[in-house]
């Protein structure tokens, strides 16, 4: 395990009270005792605020928990998430929701949580439970969610007289457009994959459909089938116009934000997590705009990426109520519309408030009339396909001319996991 941050909560409670954060009234009768340990892969400056906030209002509520909280750098956890839930277990874990969980359903890793899904937070809930559900059971409690769209230079559009692209043409437009004035269209990192499978999921969307994603997904269907080729022909236009940053495989997304912010490129293809750095890098809101990525096939609905962060209690937990009652307090209506107001993110909980915010409200509109929420490829995917699917999408991206090569290593990896 890579050196990980351990914080006292009781320094985070009194900083949370100086700054005027009321804590909420004790839900329970019984004092929580012991010791709570938690761990988060929220390393990111903002959602690691976000946590310890909520962290340091629930030991308020419980002053005689002793809560120890481990941040531990994302990429990291990933790799590391089955080990510490096989030994010394912590008594909650942050992870996904969807395919991303089942993993470690199937191997008993997590504990069945069905308990906690009484009426009110079933209702409260009720758009994401589908996904916290394998064989009848629930087995963890969302926190956020949030859109994935095209985040824009406003001020770079007027200068070249470019509106918002409402169809694959219109987007192609544009970009022709930025790219005769020096511009690249698209800022990108992808030397952590992931960003990669951000353009194939969409591109996918677009060309084929939400259902056709969740059965490729799935393991349903051939990486050969034609439909698959006809989803990379469309992505090789952008990549045969140069449309993205040079050298993406060396930057991280935090590293290619530069090129946005300094106007060398005028699009991002993101989450709205890009919100807060960007704001933080100078941009002003009056340079920043958001649109839905265009539709390809005007024949297909409109699906979105809206993947969903959640809170897991191991099965090798040693202070289940504690944790149980910090789950419950985690799906809680006040809790989420304070932590997502600070995650620049969009509640699970349809009582909670959002935040007057024009991003999060073009989010919640637009997923509000999805015909369908993916929760990403490497999410939606088993873990094994969802690595070699995304360093196929880098390697296309660099070498389009390997599709064959790509597509036929696929197909055999769909064949040996599914």
């Amino acid at each position: 395990m890579p050196s990980a941050t351990k914080t006292t909560l009781a320094v985070l409670a009194a900083a949370t009270m100086l700054a005027g954060v009321a804590a909420p009234v004790a839900a329970q009768q019984d004092p929580l005792t012991g010791e709570l340990r938690i761990f988060l892969d929220t390393s990111n400056p903002a959602p690691r605020a976000a946590m310890e906030g909520m962290i340091a209002r629930f030991q308020e509520m419980h002053p005689d928990l002793e809560i120890q909280t481990t941040i531990i750098d994302r990429e990291a956890y990933k790799t590391q998430l089955r080990n510490f839930l096989t030994a010394n277990a912590p008594d909650v874990a942050t992870w996904h929701a969807g395919n991303r969980m089942a993993p470690y359903v199937e191997a008993g890793l997590f504990e069945d949580v069905s308990d906690l899904w009484d009426e009110e937070i079933s209702r409260d809930l009720a758009s994401t439970k589908g996904s916290m559900t394998m064989d009848g059971k629930q087995w963890g409690v969302p926190y956020t969610y949030y859109q994935w769209g095209v985040y824009y230079r406003e001020d770079l559009f007027a200068q070249y007289g470019l509106s918002e692209p409402e169809t694959w043409d219109d987007f192609k437009a544009n970009c022709q457009t930025l790219l005769d004035n020096g511009v690249k269209c698209f800022a990108i990192g992808t030397k952590f994959l992931w960003t990669a499978a951000g353009w194939f999921d969409y591109v996918n969307l677009r060309t084929n459909g939400y259902e056709f994603h969740m059965d490729l997904t799935a393991g349903r269907v051939p990486w050969t089938d034609e439909r698959v080729r006809a989803t990379f022909a469309n992505w090789r236009e952008l990549i045969d116009m140069n449309a993205y940053i040079d050298n993406h495989t060396s930057y991280s997304w935090q590293e290619a934000l530069p090129f946005m912010v300094q106007g060398d490129a005028a699009m991002y293809l993101m989450g709205n997590f890009v919100v807060a750095p960007l704001r933080e890098a100078g941009l002003s809101d009056d340079q920043l705009g958001f649109f839905q990525f265009p539709a390809i096939d005007a024949s297909i609905p409109m699906a979105e990426e809206a993947p969903t962060d959640t809170f897991h209690i191991p099965a090798q937990a040693r202070n289940k109520d504690a944790a149980r009652a910090f789950l419950r307090y985690v799906a809680d209506a006040e809790n989420q519309t304070i932590i997502n107001a600070e995650l620049g993110q969009l509640p699970i909980n349809s009582r909670a408030t959002i935040e007057d915010d024009e991003f999060l409200n073009e989010g919640f509109a637009m997923l509000s009339s999805a015909e369908g929420l993916a929760q990403f490829f490497d999410r939606d995917a088993p873990a094994e396909m969802a690595k070699a699917g995304m360093e196929g999408f880098q390697e296309f991206m660099v070498r389009p001319d390997n599709l064959d090569r790509i597509l036929e290593r696929l197909e055999r990896v769909r064949q040996r996991v599914y």
